[in-house]
């Protein structure tokens, strides 16, 4: 709320430009046009100014506040679900009773590069030792030093959602012959835990090598196709337990697994291919899966590597075409636009580029809030959030400073237009590390193409192929955390020689 000064300031200046609200506004950097006309007519009738306004009264009552707030969290907490089912509120007015009532639901992440993802050993090692433990799942989550939540989740995905989360015995006194059933209760528990996880390891390969819907009835597969899924699988379980969840015979699989390795020499290529594609979101085209061939020793020509692609069915996904959209309002001076599309460093921490992209799904939004570095495309440092206040763009700067060395030059960020940039945070930030601020010029988003091409491959690859209509606020954050790291550490870059960032900088020595 303005000022009374603010106000007074405010009308004396409209009046002297000879009440033209554009300039005015364009002068001190405030208010909007409908509140400076209020206040003009306001001085003129009365002769001065109200000390205090009273807020409007909501229109909606506690009792349909308390109502909708009590539906989102016993269904889901789900505000596209909530809206829909009460026909009330917006989805603004409804995050903002939630977040006040419960500040701690506001998600916040703040990332930079460094550590490793959790493989899928240490995930059946971490749900192994979940469901056999003889504490609480919170001690074996501080043990791993990983977060209960996660460890839950990875559970659902190893094993699916009705498998028991525990098999710690009962402590209570007990007769011997409860004993033995408790510990045969014990085994059937782990061998229907081995018989999912089995399960699940068939339903994936059949999704990723015969393009299958993960619901597909393994019985009804032919001989051929579940020779395929035995081959991949063989070296992780025994044949036996796999021929006898798909029901076939122990001579069909030899009889079809003998003319299938003679007559295709590209078999295992076949995998591999298939492998690097599904690991890299689905993005590489036949030059970048040749290349990781290549690190791999394996050699063959681009036009084998389109073939089997073509044969496999992989296909990269398009970019979606949308209208040029950019901001369009200013509301103080601006720094001058150092970069000037010149978006090429010879050193790290020469260029940084920032920005700010909205992911949108039924359960709600989330921000994403990167650095980019112009030297090799490095995603610097990176903040996620559910809201695009101040916290998302400090938070994400405090990382990015922490990762300049005294060697380095000052650094160049630059942004667009918007107020996140302007702000008494960002710009104290700023000034305390010595960087030197750029701006792009007035609705113009191409003067910030890299980082915008950034965020259009992030949703082309990662994204937009994904259906998010049963997926949480913190899925979708995860899934975000999980690509950016991918980008940084793996996903190879033809103008890198085929390296990813931080590979480029290690065949550099440009990493400490």
């Amino acid at each position: 709320m303005y000022s009374y000064e603010e106000r007074l300031k405010a009308v004396k200046l409209y009046i002297k430009l000879g009440r033209r609200c554009k300039a005015t506004i364009r002068q001190l950097g405030y208010p909007t046009k409908n509140s400076l006309l209020a206040w003009h007519d306001e001085l003129e009738k009365t002769g001065d100014f109200k000390s205090t306004y009273v807020r409007a009264k909501s229109k909606y009552s506690v009792e349909q506040r308390d109502t909708a707030i009590e539906h989102y969290l016993n269904h889901g907490r789900c505000f596209a679900f909530t809206i829909k089912a009460l026909g009330y509120p917006g989805q603004a007015k409804l995050r903002e009773w939630v977040f006040e009532q419960f500040p701690e639901f506001k998600q916040h992440v703040v990332g930079k590069r460094g550590g490793r993802p959790a493989t899928l050993a240490s995930k059946r090692a971490s749900v192994y030792e979940l469901c056999t433990r003889d504490g609480s799942a919170q001690e074996v989550a501080q043990k791993l030093d990983v977060n209960r939540t996660t460890l839950y989740n990875w559970k659902n995905q190893l094993l699916g959602r009705e498998a028991q989360a525990s098999m710690k015995r009962d402590k209570r006194p007990q007769v011997e012959d409860d004993r033995d059933q408790l510990k045969r209760q014990i085994e059937t528990l782990r061998r229907d835990i081995r018989n999912l996880q089995l399960e699940h390891d068939l339903l994936k390969k059949a999704n990723e090598l015969l393009k299958k819907d993960l619901g597909v009835d393994l019985l009804l597969l032919g001989n051929r196709e579940k020779t395929i899924l035995v081959d991949a699988l063989r070296k992780e379980y025994g044949l036996a337990a796999l021929l006898d969840r798909l029901d076939m015979a122990r001579s069909s699989y030899f009889y079809h697994r003998s003319p299938m390795r003679v007559a295709d020499k590209y078999a295992e290529v076949r995998r591999t291919v298939t492998e690097i594609f599904e690991k890299n979101y689905r993005s590489y085209g036949y030059r970048r899966i040749q290349a990781s061939l290549n690190g791999q020793r394996i050699f063959i020509s681009e036009k084998v590597v389109q073939r089997l692609m073509k044969q496999e069915g992989l296909h990269v996904a398009r970019p979606r075409r949308r209208g040029y959209r950019s901001y369009a309002g200013e509301i103080s001076p601006a720094p001058e636009n150092i970069i000037n599309r010149n978006f090429h460093a010879s050193a790290p921490n020469e260029k940084w580029l920032t920005d700010i992209s909205e992911f949108q799904i039924p359960a709600g939004k989330v921000y994403l809030s990167p650095m980019i570095d112009c030297f090799d495309g490095m995603v610097v440092s990176w903040s996620i959030g559910t809201s695009p206040d101040a916290n998302l763009v400090n938070g994400m700067l405090d990382a990015a400073i922490e990762t300049i060395t005294g060697d380095d030059e000052k650094t160049i960020v630059h942004s667009d237009r918007g107020g996140h940039y302007r702000w008494p945070g960002w710009l104290t930030r700023m000034a305390n590390a010595s960087l030197i601020r750029s701006m792009s010029r007035k609705a113009c988003s191409p003067d910030n193409s890299a980082c915008e091409g950034f965020f259009g491959r992030l949703k082309t690859e990662m994204f937009y192929p994904r259906d998010w209509r049963s997926s949480t606020i913190a899925e979708l954050i995860d899934a975000l955390d999980t690509y950016i790291r991918w980008y940084n550490e793996k996903r190879i870059k033809m103008s890198l020689g085929y390296l990813s960032p931080i590979e480029y900088r290690e065949s550099l020595g440009l990493t400490t």
